[in-house]
């Protein structure tokens, strides 16, 4: 049956890889607990979960600095509200299509169902690449993208926040226009500056709750992060603040990354260093390699297209988060972490190993923390910005901190209890899946059939 599913999807949508992969992946986890609950299927739970509730595509016109008339595709996928309104991230980058999105929108209902907060799932973004464009060519596409995208959201209808190409700055310029369409001030997007209505740790959320999912994980065998060597992938938020966290842990980071290549420093990357790399990313918008040029111990390595392999996943080391995008992990990546030594991978990223090396990881048995699990962090302080909007307040840094690491506690804890229950302990990817799918499914069903 839930192979049926899969099939189903890749008929209708032949071109989707990154959806059937992510499909195929959930439907795996949950066949004992359809076997065990025929009602879901006589409810055609599955047909209607891997439809969205609503798919919103639109035309983007905007205009350069230099007066050239430019045209991207905005997009919002509405995936499910069992549990709340739609939420999740818009994504501005050039790969962004509607299978990628699709996609995103599947993980993150069941990711925001882990995360004990009534939140639905949905994603969104545009084809549109805010790297070398002006503050003021940012300004007016994300104004022209929020012209039709308001018509669509509301504080508790959707609430978007930020992902890969969609920081602050974006937030602000988003927000500003829903602003003046709408005629009101709501919490209608997340990630918003501290000034006017933002959530301390918000930016950090993503990469700290994949520490915490990874410290949870390596309890369970006696181990702590404290003097381990670990690999990091990208060199955005979600990187940056994992390695603020891991250093708190007192372990060791020796890599970054972006889309050009990798650096790896063995000395390990320390706060003086990841200051500058935010300094580097977040202001001067800078590429990686430039680390070097401050740091003449670390080596930069390049893209090589031709590598069936990513050596920055080839070094000796204990802990691995990959924290750039999806499929960065491919087998022989898989098989090279292990190689070298490392007995833990927390994914800050959405679903950045492919479905072969996630299986070799379950298979040599190391712990392995699946993105809708490890980086829900992110999602979660999402749901404590809508909170404190709601209620017109404002938590403290420590307060939302402290938040985090219970909710990143409680996700642990639910995805081994449903590993166990149904057959599999230890393997986060079904009791992530399962946990996630039961909550949402069993929504459904008291909702009826709408």
């Amino acid at each position: 049956m839930s192979q049926d599913i899969l099939q189903i999807a890749k008929s209708k949508d032949p071109y989707e890889r990154e959806f059937h992969q992510a499909v195929g992946e959930v439907m795996e986890s949950i066949r004992p607990v359809l076997d065990r609950n025929p009602q879901y299927r006589k409810a055609k739970i599955l047909e209607r979960l891997i439809e969205p509730d609503r798919v919103i595509m639109f035309r983007v016109p905007w205009m350069d600095d230099q007066g050239e008339i430019h045209v991207n595709r905005g997009f919002r996928i509405e995936m499910n509200n069992a549990i709340g309104p739609y939420k999740g991230g818009l994504r501005f980058h050039p790969s962004v299509n509607l299978g990628i999105l699709k996609f995103l929108a599947f993980e993150q209902v069941f990711k925001n169902a882990l995360t004990t907060l009534p939140m639905g799932g949905g994603k969104g973004g545009s084809d549109f690449d805010p790297k070398g464009k002006s503050d003021n060519e940012v300004m007016r596409f994300c104004q022209t993208f929020m012209c039709e995208l308001f018509r669509h959201i509301g504080p508790d209808t959707d609430v978007p926040a930020g992902d890969i190409g969609v920081g602050a700055r974006e937030i602000g310029y988003l927000f500003g226009m829903y602003k003046k369409l709408a005629n009101e001030f709501t919490g209608v997007l997340t990630g918003k500056s501290l000034n006017w209505g933002g959530s301390l740790i918000r930016p950090e959320a993503t990469g700290y709750g994949s520490v915490y999912f990874a410290s949870e994980m390596m309890t369970t065998r006696n181990k702590s992060l404290d003097g381990k060597t670990c690999l990091v992938s990208g060199s955005g938020n979600v990187a940056q603040f994992t390695v603020d966290k891991l250093l708190d842990f007192k372990a060791k980071v020796v890599t970054l990354s972006d889309s050009s290549g990798y650096i790896y420093d063995e000395e390990g990357i320390d706060r003086k260093k990841i200051a500058y790399v935010k300094k580097l990313k977040n202001i001067r918008r800078g590429r990686i390699k430039e680390y070097v040029q401050e740091y003449p111990s670390a080596v930069y390595t390049a893209v090589d297209p031709s590598l069936s392999y990513n050596p920055l996943w080839n070094h000796k080391a204990d802990c691995a988060f990959p924290s750039a995008t999806q499929n960065e992990i491919n087998e022989e990546d898989a098989r090279n972490l292990i190689k070298n030594g490392v007995f833990a991978v927390s994914e800050g990223a959405n679903m950045p190993t492919v479905p072969g090396g996630a299986d070799i990881f379950r298979e040599s048995g190391i712990l392995y923390g699946p993105g809708k699990a490890a980086n829900a962090g992110g999602v979660s302080v999402s749901g404590l910005e809508m909170t404190q909007n709601s209620m017109r307040i404002s938590w403290t840094r420590e307060e939302v901190d402290q938040r985090l690491k219970m909710i990143m506690h409680s996700i642990h804890r639910t995805c081994l209890e449903a590993a166990a229950e149904y057959g599999t302990p230890g393997n986060y990817v079904n009791g992530a899946n399962i946990a996630g799918f039961v909550k949402v499914v069993e929504s459904m069903i008291d909702q009826g059939l709408v």
